[in-house]
Parts: C-alpha cells; structure tokens; sequence
C-alpha cells in the first residue's frame, strides 16, 4: 500500500497526517477553518486518496500559517507515499466545471518543483479563510511534493464555486497521475 504518515509541529502549527494514496476517497479532516476543512474532503474524494489530517494552528494569529502548513505536510506525503515514482503514469490534466466556473490543472510528478497560478479573487474572504492563501496551499504542496503544478481558473463568478472546481481538478489529476501503469521510469533520463 502507497501510504505515509506525516507529524510536523512548529511554535504555529501542530499537524498529524495519514495518507493513503489506493483508499476509497474517505477524508476525516480537521484544520480548525471549516472551508478549508471543504475543500480537502473533496480533494480525498476526487482523488480517491483516504486522508486523515488534525491541525491545530495559531488561528488568533490568522490562517496563513494553517494553510500552509498543511500544503508542506500534504507534499510530504505525497512525495513519501509515491516513493522513486517507479510506474506511475507521473502526467495529467484535468478540466472541471462547478456550475458558472471553469478550472483547469496540470501536473507532472517528476521531481521539479514548480507553480503556475491563475487564479483571481474578488473577495478577500471564503468563510473565514483568505482567499490570498490558497496560493501559499498550493505553492507549498507542489514544492514539498516535487510536482509541477499549473492551476488555471478559466473563468467563473462565484468564489466558492471557482475554488471548488480546482480542488476537484487538483483531485482527478491526482488520481489519474499517480496510477501505476508499468514498473518502469516515466522518463528519457532514466530517473526522476
């Protein structure tokens, strides 16, 4: 079984993660920000991967730290859980509507770090977290992971809706990407 457990605690977060890449999509979260806490069901869902995470963040502060905390943990998962990427299918792309909005993730799980990020708010807030810090989730998570991570909101209106569909983008590619097609090196190099 591909899976990892993950512990990190800093003077701002305190953070417990249990990944299993081959689950059934089942997420217990909780990070103390209910959206956010949304947002990491449906990527467990979509993704197929059971995720267990408890966070406990410095939320008299703000959300940044939280938020970000849990990409770097995420990443750290995912990179422990895939292992030397052996098989894996490594690319994918996925376009996802939720209702008036259109996103769009790429990425490659080859061991180079990088973010591309288009992805416009109109709100500073969703709930009670910032919508600043998704790109903080994201950054941190495709560093950690080592994945090349491109999130494109084609359009939309609503905010809810407009991050919803890159969540669950983020989700499908994940799940499409880390399939095992072969026991071979998805590379020209030979290596990843």
């Amino acid at each position: 079984m591909r899976s990892a457990q993950i512990e990190r605690k800093t003077k701002e977060t305190d953070i417990n993660l249990i990944l299993n890449l081959d689950g059934t999509g089942k997420g217990e979260i909780d990070t103390g920000i209910g959206f956010l806490d949304h947002m990491l069901v449906s990527l467990s869902f979509y993704s197929g991967f059971d995720i267990f995470l408890k966070c406990e963040g410095d939320l008299q502060v703000d959300d940044h730290h939280t938020v970000e905390d849990i990409g770097i943990v995420l990443g750290q998962g995912l990179l422990k859980a895939i292992g030397d990427r052996r098989g894996i299918k490594r690319f994918s792309s996925m376009t996802t509507p939720m209702d008036e909005s259109l996103a769009a993730v790429s990425l490659d799980i080859g061991n180079r770090p990088y973010l591309v990020y288009n992805l416009e708010f109109s709100r500073e807030k969703i709930g009670q977290m910032d919508t600043q810090n998704f790109k903080e989730f994201f950054r941190a998570f495709a560093f950690e992971s080592r994945m090349n991570l491109h999130v494109n909101l084609l359009y939309g209106e609503n905010e809810h809706h407009k991050i919803e569909a890159v969540f669950k983008s983020l989700g499908r590619a994940l799940k499409d990407a880390v399939k095992v097609m072969d026991d071979q090196i998805t590379s020209t190099k030979g290596v990843l």
